[in-house]
């Protein structure tokens, strides 16, 4: 029975022991953290007004138990995107929110990660000027929900490769030549994890 006992501990230490390194593209490296941080910058594509859009954004927080991160997250609008309106305006968009992500299995070499931002932002019409302040034909302000799911490859200890799906969900646009639908799509992202894991 202590052989048994002895053995059954032996096994358990091991596989703590292996759960706790990070595998990553150049093998196994130290030992994972309870308590980090990260941030984590992208750009993603999707569409705005039933056009084609270009989003660059970023998002960090603290990250616990090597499961769940808190932080906070933004997102704005980089290309320009001409609104069916008389002086075709140049549509402007941006957002910013809370963030909660769960990473599944962050040692392993391959893995996905689940989340949301939730939060507030603006969508405006305006003329853009080379000199001086745009031209602002109307503004809303605007509440936006996005859930996502991504795909993550562990470069180093400090760096991961992300690759993943959104959908955007829009509410609360009005008296502009746009609506909540238009704004409100799914989204492909590319982007880049950096921090302590």
């Amino acid at each position: 029975m202590k052989k048994l006992l002895t053995l059954f501990a032996s096994m358990l230490i091991i596989t703590a022991a292996n759960a706790q390194e990070i595998e990553t593209l150049a093998g196994k490296t130290s030992k994972a953290k309870s308590f980090g941080a990260y941030g984590h910058g992208f750009g993603t594509i999707s569409a705005l007004n039933g056009d084609f859009a270009v989003l660059t954004g970023a998002y960090g927080g603290v990250f616990l138990n090597k499961k769940w991160l808190l932080g906070a997250g933004a997102k704005s609008l980089a290309n320009n995107i001409r609104v069916e309106a008389p002086d075709r305006p140049v549509l402007n968009f941006w957002y910013t929110g809370a963030v909660v992500e769960y990473v599944h299995n962050s040692d392993k070499l391959f893995h996905w990660s689940a989340g949301t931002l939730i939060g507030g932002g603006g969508v405006s019409e305006r003329e853009k000027f080379n000199k001086g302040r745009d031209h602002v034909y109307g503004s809303s302000s605007v509440v936006v929900a996005e859930p996502f799911v991504q795909l993550e490859m562990n470069v180093t200890h400090y760096l991961r490769v992300v690759a993943g799906g959104s959908y955007r969900r829009v509410f609360g646009v009005g008296g502009l030549h746009t609506t909540d639908e238009k704004l409100s799509a799914p989204g492909f992202s590319l982007g880049v994890k950096a921090g302590i894991f």
